[in-house]
């Protein structure tokens, strides 16, 4: 078992929200309490989950998310030039859409010190003192910021089109990375949708109808995240998740990993990939082939958050002997394949089935990896 990140037993991060923090923001949202109040009832509630993620057989800790109502939206709202707008539609998933939020650029992109995620992971990080756990902080991929741009929300004042917020966005990202790692943060993760939709065709085409360029957009993708993880921190642990839609129980993309594996495995600089392999959607392990030898690890998401029912361990094993025909049992590891709730609506299982799922991650992975 791994004594660093990526873990052989880890978690994507998010986790359903205790109906105390779903009343809190409830009622934050209507003016009956203070922000001081909601961040007291959030703070016990992280540091209740701590505990728990600790009693699972987790050496990983997160806050769940609890104190955003997105994974994504949260964090982009709250870089300079970047707002949280309403729109005419939601993100459509599989029979269910999304409330209707997007993000616009209305001037240059920027990461301020005084962001508040800031604040966030230093909280995770004294709750995780306790425990001895290494905390994992969450932030949303800059190619989702790009790959969700809707026609006509980049303000032309600021920029001459979408190409233009590149290098902007770059810096950001490279001040977001440096800011966590001065606040104590060694352990960071992306989470992106994009590189899955790269992955459909049907999402490849949406994109087009967005403006995007979709030809040669992996070969982009990987130098826009490359330019970011430019010279980081030797001790700082830089992963991905590669999202395939997660509202609800539901889902967006389908499709194997074959288009972008050589520049998404073998061509970025993450330190570890948690892939999604849940479901057939996902294709097979063959594209691991693309995982450079002993420098990398996967981590498998072969336990569905999406439902409550339980895997059975022997499949889950042999699941993993699959992919190490592909990629050495070395630079693997397992997870759920995403989060419980990437949004505060949570997906449609009990909490009592979310941790019977992350112990059997912990149990199962201890088997596999004496």
């Amino acid at each position: 078992m791994t004594v660093s990140p990526p873990f052989r037993a880890d978690i994507v991060g998010s986790f359903l929200r205790p109906a105390a923090v779903a009343d809190a923001r409830r009622r934050r949202a209507l003016g009956e309490v203070t922000d001081e109040q909601l961040r007291a009832v959030e703070d016990a509630a992280i540091a209740d989950l701590v505990a728990k993620e600790a009693d699972a057989g987790l050496k990983v800790a997160t806050d769940g998310e609890f104190r955003r109502s997105w994974w994504h939206f949260d964090f982009f709202g709250f870089l300079d030039g970047v707002d949280i707008v309403e729109l005419d539609h939601g993100i459509q998933f599989q029979g269910v859409q999304t409330k209707p939020r997007g993000v616009h650029v209305s001037g240059p992109i920027g990461f301020s010190s005084d962001h508040p995620f800031l604040g966030h992971f230093r909280a995770v990080q004294e709750a995780a003192k306790a425990t001895g756990a290494t905390p994992k902080f969450t932030i949303p991929a800059p190619t989702v910021l790009d790959f969700r741009l809707e026609p006509g929300h980049i303000d032309s004042a600021a920029y001459d089109g979408r190409d233009a917020i590149v290098d902007d966005l770059v810096q950001a990202y490279r001040d977001a990375v440096a800011a966590f790692y001065d606040a104590g943060a060694r352990y960071l993760q992306f989470d992106d949708t994009a590189w899955a939709y790269l992955c459909s065709d049907v999402e490849l085409a949406k994109a087009k109808e967005r403006g995007i360029e979709t030809d040669g957009i992996a070969e982009r993708y990987a130098s826009l995240l490359n330019r970011v993880l430019e010279g980081k921190p030797d001790d700082l642990v830089v992963t991905t998740h590669v999202c395939r839609g997660n509202f609800r129980s539901t889902w967006i993309s389908s499709g194997g990993y074959e288009p972008v594996a050589e520049q998404l495995l073998g061509n970025t600089a993450y330190d570890g990939y948690f892939l999604e392999y849940d479901s057939e959607r996902a294709g097979g392990f063959e594209p691991l082939r693309f995982l450079p030898e002993g420098e990398k690890t996967v981590v498998l998401g072969l336990i569905t958050t999406k439902s409550g029912e339980l895997e059975e361990p022997g499949a889950v094993h042999s699941r993993i002997d699959e992919a190490s025909a592909f990629a050495p049992l070395g630079q693997l590891a397992l997870s759920p394949q995403c989060g419980f709730a990437s949004t505060e609506e949570g997906n449609v299982l009990t909490e009592d089935e979310q941790w019977a799922k992350v112990r059997e991650v912990v149990d199962v992975a201890a088997d596999v990896w004496r």
